[in-house]
């Protein structure tokens, strides 16, 4: 048995270690040593070839699946999972699922030209200027109205009474804080560095001209697949979390080990991948998506439709949180070239660390204070 664990134990390691390798970290390019491409700078460049990749895609048929040198099909690669799609659909769409191809090319443009609008009081958030906005890095139109394609409704099917007493309270407990005033209260591991914007899903439903990188439609959004004998490893540029994935294998860990992005599994049907992830923790702060709970699954297909798209698919159930399983559809294309960029988060959380202490001395300045707001 320690025999057997060992041997698996090495062979996760030697998969880290490779995948890692193979991930070429690159730097911004330095101003006026390279042009940059059309595509990086107009809208209108970057929307034709938007199109031109979408309809390439959707009409390509009866695409033959290349295969690994083991004999796996291949889903080697960087694989973007930005998007302008909506994870839920507009109410105002009813029962529409399908955009026309024309309809569904003028809603990306009107997200694109959403996304690389500038606003000064906020243009530290100005994406475009690093080349990170959505429209920027690749992301294409998609014939769907919304992400969620059960319901068929295209919408999140309603929460159960433990999930919104759940939410009720949260939102209570926010408006009693102040955000900043430190750490445990600063709850969102995103910003102190600890993980990425969400390496489970991979595609979470854009928001074009978002100021927040939690919900922008394309910021750090590249995922680095790399396939080695027995297991896919997933490596995300946002805080480059990793996703190690067994193929084939024995059952999940037990269920008292608990992880931040769930004990995730594998097994091909077809042409598919299919990856049932269990085991989330449920720590404070939650990062399961949509606020789940420890008793959140996630079942992922990953189907290879051409030399520049994977059909992605999953269903999420989570008893604690949504009456019923709910499912999403979606495409994310290829990058080319296969690299990712370093994600150097801020650097020793001086950021935050400022911010942090800045707001608890302006408390402390508040509580100097007599009641009736003059100076002693």
């Amino acid at each position: 048995m320690r025999n057997r664990m060992l041997r698996t134990a090495s062979a996760l390691t030697l998969a880290v270690v490779v995948a890692m390798s193979m991930v070429v970290l690159v730097a911004q390019t330095p101003s006026g040593k390279k042009a940059l491409p059309q595509t990086t700078t107009s809208t209108d460049a970057a929307i034709k070839a938007a199109a031109d990749t979408f309809k390439a895609a959707t009409a390509l048929k009866n695409y033959t699946v290349p295969k690994t040198p083991w004999g796996d099909p291949d889903l080697r690669g960087v694989w973007l999972t930005a998007t302008y799609t909506r994870l839920q659909r507009p109410e105002e769409l009813g029962n529409k699922a399908f955009y026309t191809e024309e309809e569904a090319i003028a809603e990306y443009r009107k997200a694109a030209e959403s996304d690389a609008e500038v606003d000064p009081r906020t243009v530290h958030y100005d994406w475009k200027e690093y080349a990170m906005d959505a429209w920027q890095g690749g992301a294409t139109p998609n014939l769907r109205t919304s992400l969620i394609v059960d319901p068929e409704n295209g919408r999140l099917p309603a929460l159960v009474p433990e999930a919104q007493q759940r939410r009720a309270a949260a939102a209570a407990a926010a408006r009693q804080r102040d955000p900043m005033a430190g750490i445990k209260t600063f709850g969102n591991l995103y910003t102190r560095c600890v993980l990425g914007l969400g390496a489970i899903p991979l595609v979470r439903g854009g928001n074009p001209g978002a100021d927040s990188a939690a919900t922008a439609a394309g910021v750090t959004a590249e995922a680095f697949f790399f396939q080695s004998p027995g297991y896919l490893t997933i490596v995300m540029q946002s805080n480059n979390d990793v996703r190690i994935i067994p193929v084939n294998s024995p059952p999940h860990v037990p269920g008292q080990v608990r992880q931040w992005l769930g004990d995730s599994r594998g097994h091909w049907e077809g042409s598919t991948l299919v990856v049932e992830t269990t085991n989330f923790n449920n720590k404070t702060p939650a990062t399961n998506f949509q606020g789940s709970t420890d008793t959140l699954q996630i079942v992922e297909r990953f189907t290879r439709l051409g030399p520049n798209t994977i059909r992605y698919q999953y269903t999420v159930t989570d008893p604690k949180t949504w009456t019923r399983p709910w499912s999403v559809e979606t495409t994310m294309p290829r990058v080319d070239p296969s690299m990712i960029y370093e994600f150097a988060c801020h650097e020793q959380n001086y950021g935050l660390i400022n911010v942090v202490r800045g707001t608890q001395i302006r408390e402390r300045e508040g509580a100097a204070r007599p009641a009736g707001g003059g100076e002693r």
